[in-house]
């Protein structure tokens, strides 16, 4: 198990690649509730992601988990997340540390039964 000092230094690391690509805030003219740190949101959803606990059950040291629910949100509507993953994948590859010899997609489908997106009628049995 990795040591405090040693997971804050991948934390900060992680967080060097990913800081330049977050997208940047407008000021707001009208004032308002300052943001949270964008360090702390990051840090509060590598940790929800790491232990897989409900946002709402953050420790108190993270922002709210809707805060950093919200900014995950956000993030990964404007494409973080992917450029982050390609990042990494090119570093990897630069290095020789990526194996492309052995590789597989995987997906689940279900087909939608009766046409819709409406649940059936519930069978009298």
């Amino acid at each position: 198990m990795p040591s405090k000092a040693r997971e804050k230094e991948l934390l900060d690391r992680l967080w060097e690649r990913v800081a330049p690509l977050l997208p940047r805030r407008r000021p707001q003219p009208k004032g308002g509730r300052p943001w949270v740190d964008d360090k702390a949101c990051f840090q509060g959803i590598v940790y929800q992601l790491r232990n897989a606990i409900r946002w709402n059950d953050m420790p108190p040291c993270f922002p709210s988990g809707v805060t950093c629910w919200r900014r995950h949100r956000d993030w990964t509507v404007s494409g973080v997340w992917h450029k982050v993953w390609k990042i990494v994948l090119d570093e990897l590859d630069e290095a020789g540390e990526l194996d492309t010899s052995e590789l597989f997609f995987d997906a689940t489908f279900a087909e939608a039964r009766k046409g819709g997106r409406a649940s059936a009628p519930r069978n009298a049995a």
